[in-house]
C-alpha cells in the first residue's frame, strides 16, 4: 500500500515554472553554468529549467520518470539533481537516485533540497525521516550543512554549499578550488586588446588590481598572442613604468591577505600539495609569500585567532567598515572586503557551513558566540530607511539555521544611520551622513527604544514634525 502510494504521487510535487529555478539561476551566476556546456535536468519535473536554459542559449536535455519518460539519459558537463532528493521516502531510493545523477556529470553535479526551517510551510505529519504532506507526498528536510554532508559521503569528493540547501559536487577537484577561490577574490576581468598597446594596457589594469605581473599562461589567448614576442623582463618594465605604483602596493597587501583566506579556508576540507592549487593562487604565494609552507603557518595563526573572542571583538571595534554594536558587526555586503580578514573569514566559514543567500544587504557578525545572519533589504540605496525583506541566520556552535520572511509583515524592522554599515569612503555615505546628521537635530533619536520598526518610527517624524523626501528631512506639511 504505501509503496504504491509513493509512485502515484511522488510527481505531483513538480512546480510549473516559468524562468530558471533558484538553484539553476546560481550556478549560472556562480559560472557553473556556462552556454558552451552540456546540461542534463535530472529529475527535471515538469521541464521549467530545460526550457529556461535552452532559451538562453544552452544545449540542456531533461528526464523525468513521470512528466518526460522519454528524456535523454546521457552524460553531461554538468547535471541538475534540483529538489528530487526531498521527495523520495526511501534513504535507498534517494542515494541510489543522487549515485546515478552522479555517474551522468562529466564535471559538475548541481544539487538542492528543502531545508528543515521551512517545515512550517508544510502542512502534514511526521512520517519515517521526513514529513507525509496533505497531498500524500514526501518531505525529506536537511539541517544547514547535512546536505553538503550527505552528497560528500555519497559521492566520495569534497564538495561546496553555494546557498542555503544547493551544494556543488565537482569531479575534478581543481575546479572546486578555482569556485573558491573566485569567491575570496572574484576575477577581475581583462580588457579588450586588439595590438600590443591595448594588451600591455590590460596588463597593467591586472597589476594594479592583483598587486603582481600576470603570467603568459593566465592571459586570455588574444593578449597572449599580442605580447609572447617579449620577454617577462621587457613586460615588467613596460607595465611598471605605466603602473601607479600606490595602485600596487594595495592591490599586493589585500592579495596577500585574500591569499591567506583561501588557505585558511581550506584547511576545512584537508589542504593539497602547492601544485594542486588553482594557478593564480600558486602565482600569489610566489608573488607575496617566502614559500607555500611560510604561507600555510600564517594562515593557521589566522584561524586560530578566530577561535579567540577577545581578538574578535577588537577586531571589529577596530574595523574601518560597519556598525559595531555590543552584540555584533554589521556590514553592507559592498563594504565587506574592507573588514579585518579574520572577520571576512568568519564570514566565509559560516558561509562553507551553511551556504550563503542569494539575497542579502548586510551581514551581521555575532562577537558573543559565534553566529552569522546574512539581512536582505533590497532597497537600502533608494529608502532612507530601508525595511528588511528576509533574514537567514546560522549558529556556528550548532549549525542549526533559520529563516524569517517579513513578507506578510506591516512592521518591519528599519535601519537608521545608514552610512555605518558601509566604508567611510563608499560614495553613497556623505549623503547618507547628512541625512543622519538632521535627523540627530529634529530630535528623533532621542529615543532609540522606540524607532526600530515601522509605526514606532513614524511616530516619532509625526512628533517631531518632520517627514522624508528622498534622502532629505523636510518640516512636515499641514494634514500629512
Amino acid at each position: 500500500m504505501t509503496q504504491q502510494l509513493w509512485s502515484s504521487q511522488r510527481h505531483q510535487t513538480a512546480i510549473g515554472r516559468v524562468g530558471l529555478s533558484l538553484p539553476a539561476r546560481r550556478a549560472v551566476g556562480d559560472l557553473q553554468l556556462e552556454p558552451n556546456m552540456g546540461v542534463l535536468d535530472y529529475g527535471c519535473g515538469r521541464g521549467g529549467d530545460v526550457r529556461a536554459l535552452r532559451h538562453i542559449g544552452f544545449d540542456a536535455a531533461g528526464w523525468d520518470p513521470v512528466h518526460f519518460p522519454d528524456g535523454r539519459r546521457e552524460p553531461a558537463e554538468v547535471v541538475l539533481l534540483t529538489y528530487v532528493l526531498n521527495v523520495i521516502e526511501n534513504p535507498a531510493e534517494r542515494r541510489e537516485t543522487l549515485l546515478r545523477a552522479w555517474d551522468l556529470a562529466k564535471t559538475t553535479l548541481v544539487v538542492s533540497a528543502r531545508l528543515r526551517w521551512e517545515r512550517n510551510q508544510i502542512k502534514g505529519t511526521e512520517y519515517s525521516d521526513g514529513i507525509l504532506t496533505q497531498r500524500r507526498t514526501f518531505q525529506h528536510l536537511y539541517a544547514a550543512g547535512e546536505l553538503r554532508d550527505y552528497v560528500e559521503e555519497t559521492t566520495g569528493v569534497r564538495c561546496v554549499s553555494a546557498a542555503p540547501g544547493i551544494v556543488y559536487a565537482f569531479k575534478d577537484d581543481a575546479a572546486r578550488l578555482s569556485y573558491l577561490a573566485r569567491q575570496v577574490a572574484p576575477d577581475g576581468g581583462w580588457l579588450e586588446s586588439e595590438d600590443t598597446a591595448s594588451a600591455i594596457t590590460s596588463v597593467v589594469a591586472h597589476l594594479e588590481q592583483r598587486g603582481r605581473l600576470p603570467q603568459l599562461e593566465e592571459m586570455p589567448e588574444p593578449i597572449m598572442s599580442l605580447l609572447g614576442h617579449l620577454r617577462q623582463a621587457e613586460l615588467r618594465r613596460l607595465a611598471e613604468q605605466e603602473a601607479d605604483p600606490m595602485k600596487v602596493e594595495r592591490s599586493a597587501e589585500r592579495g596577500a591577505l585574500d591569499t591567506l583566506l583561501f588557505l585558511a579556508l581550506e584547511l576545512f576540507h584537508g589542504r593539497g600539495p602547492f601544485s594542486s592549487l588553482p594557478l593564480p593562487i600558486q602565482l600569489d604565494i610566489r608573488a607575496f609569500f617566502p614559500s607555500y609552507t611560510e604561507a600555510c603557518r600564517r594562515a593557521d595563526r589566522l584561524l586560530f585567532k578566530l577561535r579567540d573572542d577577545a581578538y574578535v571583538r577588537r577586531a571589529m571595534n577596530r574595523s574601518i567598515a560597519g556598525k559595531f554594536t555590543a552584540t555584533a558587526l554589521y556590514v553592507h555586503r559592498r563594504a565587506l572586503h574592507r573588514i579585518p580578514t579574520v572577520l571576512r573569514l568568519y564570514e566565509q566559514c559560516a558561509s562553507i557551513a551553511a551556504g550563503r543567500p542569494g539575497e542579502w544587504s548586510v551581514v551581521k557578525l555575532r562577537h558573543q558566540g559565534r553566529g552569522v545572519s546574512w539581512l536582505d533589504y533590497p532597497e537600502f540605496d533608494t529608502d532612507p530607511h530601508p525595511r528588511i525583506a528576509a533574514s537567514y541566520a546560522v549558529d556556528l556552535g550548532t549549525l542549526k539555521s533559520s529563516f524569517t520572511s517579513y513578507a506578510d509583515s506591516t512592521n518591519r524592522p528599519l535601519l537608521h544611520r545608514k552610512h555605518e554599515f558601509l566604508a567611510e569612503d563608499d560614495p553613497a555615505a556623505p549623503k547618507y551622513r547628512r541625512l543622519t546628521e538632521a535627523e540627530v537635530r529634529a530630535g528623533l533619536y532621542e529615543s532609540p527604544h522606540l524607532i526600530g520598526m515601522e509605526e514606532g518610527w513614524e511616530r516619532e517624524l509625526i512628533r517631531c514634525e518632520r517627514e522624508l523626501r528622498g534622502h532629505r528631512l523636510v518640516r512636515r506639511t499641514t494634514g500629512t
